[in-house]
């Protein structure tokens, strides 16, 4: 039975991914390094510290820890520059009024991020009050195919993995959810299939109960 769902951030409630590649990629100017698209997909779900790891070994570069932390605040400001101006208009369809969905059935929802903007971005888009739990990046140790951000969102609202729905659209993120007993939902392209218990293109037309009657599951 269901209580309670969790989603990720950046590219499930809102895309963000096209601002941290601006940002990685220019920082990757700096390392004389060109950052494509493709390894950018491989970023997501992974928290800011690792991903400029993976920049660093990509441009074949080694720096002291003190410039590594001077690199990743950098990208965070150009990143922050970036979605400044983000507003409601940049939420992925059909979010809301799945959220609204969650709400009526008494359903409790949580934000399960490695983003440390990431109630930054929820108060631009104007999703801030939405969210009874924001587990973030500045409240957990462990990135990314560990389940810790989740298990705390689920602490947090007081439910059971088993009793909550992760919403990831990253293959860490998936994997993540699976570590935590949680059932997963991969938002995004079939490519997340052998992660998730079930995929879903995105939000547009999704009904709650049709989405619990495909997995067998059952509404509270």
């Amino acid at each position: 039975m269901i209580r309670a769902c969790i989603f990720d951030l950046d590219g499930v409630i809102v895309d963000t991914a096209k601002y941290h590649y601006q940002a990685w990629r220019r920082l990757a100017w700096h390392l004389e390094y060109e950052f494509t698209e493709e390894e950018n997909e491989k970023l997501k779900g992974v928290s800011r510290t690792e991903s400029l790891e993976r920049l660093l070994d990509l441009a074949g570069v080694q720096i002291s820890e003190k410039d590594k932390k001077k690199y990743c605040a950098t990208k965070n400001s150009w990143y922050l520059q970036l979605v400044e101006n983000m507003d409601g208009s940049e939420i992925l369809p059909g979010v809301s009024e799945f959220l609204a969905q969650l709400k009526d059935r008494h359903i409790k929802i949580a934000i399960g991020s490695a983003s440390k903007n990431a109630r930054t971005i929820l108060k631009r888009i104007g999703l801030i009050d939405a969210f009874e739990v924001i587990v973030d990046g500045e409240g957990v140790k462990k990135s990314k195919p560990d389940p810790e951000v989740f298990l705390r969102g689920a602490e947090l609202m007081g439910t059971l993995p088993q009793e909550t729905i992760v919403f990831e659209d990253s293959e860490k993120g998936l994997m993540a959810a699976k570590a935590g007993t949680f059932v997963a939902v991969g938002v995004g392209g079939e490519n997340l299939a052998d992660f998730a218990d079930i995929v879903i293109p995105g939000f547009k037309g999704l009904e709650y109960p049709t989405l619990l009657e495909s997995m067998h599951l059952a509404q509270v």
